[in-house]
């Protein structure tokens, strides 16, 4: 039997809020538009880059969305590239959870909106990278809250709903879970506020991740 524990990245595995609403604000800027709010930037982190920018800017065209996803992605690079990519710490706790589930013999995956490069990098600079075996990211399949992420990183290591708990910290994380028939936790040191995880759809919530593992093997 595969147990599959499957984390979010954003305001889950790490803390990127700066870079996030900097790249934002920018790419904002060249469409011409007012600074969105840093708040309402928080809250759409998990979603895809045109499906997050349509939730900023709901009564403006696909091809300003468009436009605004593409300076959001051409920022973030420069920022990586020109070292000001402030620095995207793990929230405590969280590496040596991953080292405690991998002895308990779950196995670990990534689902995300961020694009596979950057959560590539991100897991490597943290030197995590070798405990996951699955990354779902942006880059390949539809926005959360689809379920075609998790659907496919239990392809891809045989694991059923039935064996297979998300785990992130935003409702859009939830309610992929409850889509896909997998357990739901909601952990409270992101995005979202709890009661709209438990909304959502999350079966149990956290509040310190080394609780994680104690939580994944409850019913």
């Amino acid at each position: 039997m595969t147990r599959l524990a499957v984390f979010d990245c954003d305001g889950t595995l790490a803390d990127g809020q700066a870079n996030i609403c900097t790249a934002m604000a920018l790419a904002f800027a060249d469409a011409g538009l007012a600074p969105p709010d840093p708040r309402e930037v928080r809250r759409i982190v998990g979603l895809s880059l045109p499906q997050a920018v349509a939730r900023l800017v709901p009564y403006r065209s696909s091809d300003l969305h468009a436009a605004v996803a593409e300076g959001y992605k051409r920022h973030f690079r420069a920022m990586r590239t020109d070292g000001r990519l402030q620095e995207e710490p793990l929230f405590p706790g969280i590496a040596e959870t991953l080292v405690t589930l991998l002895d308990g013999g779950w196995q670990l995956g990534v689902a995300t909106g961020k694009s596979d490069r950057g959560l590539r990098l991100l897991l490597a600079h943290h030197r995590i990278d070798q405990y996951f075996v699955t990354l779902q990211t942006a880059d390949r399949h539809p926005s959360k809250p689809h379920p075609a992420m998790l659907q496919a990183a239990m392809a891809e290591v045989g694991a059923a709903p039935a064996t297979t708990v998300m785990i992130g910290d935003t409702g859009y994380d939830m309610a992929m879970a409850r889509t896909a028939g997998v357990r739901a936790i909601g952990v409270e040191w992101g995005y979202h506020p709890p009661h709209e995880l438990t909304v959502a759809g999350a079966d149990r919530l956290c509040d310190d991740a080394s609780l994680l593992p104690a939580l994944l093997d409850l019913p």
